[in-house]
Order: C-alpha cells, then structure tokens, then sequence
C-alpha cells in the first residue's frame, strides 16, 4: 500500500534523511507516476509515488515543484487550500493559467475527485470542485489521458472500477477478470468525457467513427481540433496503435503508418512538438522491458521515424514529458526499472530532447552562458536585458550541487 510522506509519520531515520537532503539542496525528489506541466519558463510538477525499502510511498500533496527552463534550478512552493490526497496516476492539464488534476490512485484506490490550483497569483491555493451545474463525474479512475480543446478538457480511459449496475456498455468497459469484489469490478475504458470549467459542467458526447479499444497507461497529446492517443494496456497486451478524435465532430479515426511502428509499450509519453509532428519516448514494452527510443511521427506523411537522442542509456516509464520552448521536450522522473519490483529505481533527472534546429539567438545565448569564464568581460558590456538573459542560461550550465 502506498503511504504519503509527513514529519508525523517519518520514523524511519533513512526516509527522513533522504527528505532532508532534497529539502536542503531544493531539488524535487525521484518519483514515478507524477503530474507535470509548463507554463511559461516552469515546469511544474506535483505528486507521484517513490519506493522507500519494501514500500510504495506517496509523495506530499501540499508542495508544488518549479523547475526554471532558462537556469535548470528548482523552487518548492508550499500549498494551501482544499489540499488533494497523495496520489500518482492523476491526469493534469492547464486551462487558463489554472492547473486541473482528476482521477488518481491515493490509498483508497482510484479517484473520481476534482481540483484546481491557480498557477498566476502565487497563492497556490488548492480547490477542490464538487458543485457542477450540469452532469455528473466520471467513474474513479487513474493512468488516462487528456486534452485540451477550446478551454475545455477532454479526458479518455483510464483505469478504475465501477459498480455492476453501471457499466452499460461491455465494449466501453473491459473488466479486469483478476480484479473484482462483490458488486465491484475493476477495469479499463474507452470513454470520452468533457469537462467546461467557465460553465463547471460535465458532457458525456456520444462519439462516431472506429473508436480505440479500452485500455490505460496510454500517452495522448493534442494539435489543434484533433486529440491523439497511443498504446497504452490493453488487458493483457501491450500496443503502439494510433488514434485521432476530431473534437469539433466528435469522431475517432484509427492511424494506420506506412512505416515501420515502435514496439507495443505503456507508460509512455506522446508530445506534440509542432503542428504536423509527435515525439514518442520511452514506456515499458510487451516483455516488461523499459524502453529509452525515441519516435517521431510526422502526420503529412503518416510514417514513424526513429529518432537518435543522447538518453538511450537513460531508459524511462511512468515518466512525464511537456513542450518547452523551441520545441524541446522536458521529460521528468520516472522509474528506469519495472515498476512491479522491489525497491523500484525511480529518478529525478531532467532530459532534454531537441526535435527542431534552434534558433540563432538561442545557439548565441547558449555559447555565450556556456563559456562565461572565456566571456566574462564582454557579458558585462551587453545591454542589460540581453545581459541579464544570458546571466541566467550561464546559471543552467554552471556545475552546482543545486541542479542535477
């Protein structure tokens, strides 16, 4: 079972040690199962779980994480408000300046609970939402997906339970046959559900055309109108299959690439990376392999390339992966090891993946911070905005016990 980490309970003196530490260098703790966004120059993170000795542990649900993308530092913030349990598989997205968590797995089980979290007026005051003017929540669930479509967040998936009179349609809910009590059933879905946070309402929109089979631990990703999911568990599989939705008809279109596909996988993650293009990284295979290839999936031309990157000694599940600037990918976390054994290796590093030529003015800036100590007397001369620009890229490649 895993356990949320507090100063009440910490009695062993190896878990308080190893908080100490993180706290006093100000670098966000390994974890695997976390949410993770960017807004701006931050990379946010929040919750997740570690393995401390024989244990699955949850992370503090009260502190908000802040990685600088322009100086690679972290900032911890602590939070107020309607606090959210310790969870790891919830599904996080941002809509107007606001951080949105649903689903999740605390020490209850999945979670159908709801919260926002204002990211722009430095309160980072958690609220919890429970007054909806029209539908109702999803059934409790945790490793879905989202997007994000015209301020509205559309989620699909996931894993949870549901009660029998509940499940209305088996080809929606695929129960898993190992998991199941009484009047209870555990199993994964294929659902699609809309969230309108200006009007706090739920829809359910009935959907058209050949719709993914049920399944969880899948990554998706959003361009434009149209939102996109791939692989994920199936039951007892693992896939690399690919679907779009049209969010504007509501109308599934399976993807069939002329190329060579990646290998079946889960805990994965799926970033756009520009209007016609997908980076896949990363997940556990169908052998229960965790992976480090990378993918490109160029939708002009509807084929998958493989991408060379510097982390293929660095493989990752459960991981986090968000756009940054000039298209670069933030991976955070994750665990290098699968997940189901003892004494997880979970991480904390930062990797960075280039998918498009930088700009010039970055490769300058770069240069420049790079080899300060060759530049130092021409920084100072600089005029003062570009100066202070390159004062904190400077930061980023300095060796610091700060940064990993």
């Amino acid at each position: 079972m895993r356990q949320h980490i507090n100063n009440s309970d910490i009695k062993n003196p190896t878990k308080l040690l190893i908080v100490m530490c993180d706290d006093e260098e100000q670098v966000a703790r390994e974890r695997s199962g976390h949410t993770a966004v960017v807004d701006g120059q931050y990379l946010y993170v929040w919750g997740g779980y570690v393995s401390v000795a024989h244990d699955e542990v949850f992370l503090r649900s009260d502190e908000l994480w802040l990685y600088d993308l322009e100086t690679g530092l972290w900032i911890k913030h602590d939070m107020c408000g309607t606090i959210p349990p310790s969870m790891s598989g919830t599904c996080g997205c941002i809509v107007n300046g606001y951080l949105y968590i649903f689903g999740g797995c605390c020490d209850d089980g999945q979670t159908n609970e709801h919260y926002s979290v204002s990211l722009q007026d430095g309160k980072y005051m958690w609220r919890k939402l429970t007054r909806y003017r029209s539908g109702s929540l999803p059934s409790p669930r945790d490793k879905l997906s989202c997007w994000v479509h015209k301020g509205r967040m559309i989620y699909f998936g996931g894993y949870g339970h549901k009660r029998l009179n509940e499940i209305n349609d088996p080809k929606s809910f695929v129960v898993d046959e190992a998991s199941w009590a009484e009047e209870v059933f555990w199993g994964w879905n294929n659902e699609i559900h809309q969230f309108d946070p200006e009007n706090c309402s739920w829809t359910e929109p009935q959907t058209f055309g050949h719709r993914p089979a049920p399944r969880a631990a899948h990554a998706g990703a959003t361009i434009g109108s149209k939102g996109y999911i791939c692989g994920g568990r199936i039951k007892e599989t693992r896939t690399s299959d690919l679907f779009s939705m049209d969010m504007n008809s509501w109308t599934w279109s399976e993807i069939v690439p002329t190329t060579a596909v990646p290998l079946g996988r889960s805990w994965h993650t799926l970033t756009a990376v520009s209007d016609t293009s997908l980076f896949l990284f990363g997940g556990l295979s169908v052998d229960c392999r965790p992976m480090s290839d990378s993918w490109i999936y160029n939708l002009e031309t509807q084929g998958w390339n493989k991408m060379e990157n510097p982390n293929q000694d660095k493989p990752r599940l459960w991981h986090t992966a968000c756009e940054g600037r000039d298209s670069d990918v933030i991976v955070f976390g994750g665990s290098h090891d699968y997940i189901l054994l003892v004494d997880t290796g979970h991480s904390k590093d930062v990797l960075v993946f280039q998918t498009q030529p930088y700009p010039l003015i970055r490769l300058c800036k770069d240069f420049i911070a790079s080899h300060a100590r060759v530049f130092q007397n021409q920084i100072r001369h600089l005029p003062p905005k570009l100066r202070f620009a390159v004062q904190k890229r400077t930061t980023f490649f300095r060796p610091t016990t700060r940064k990993l």
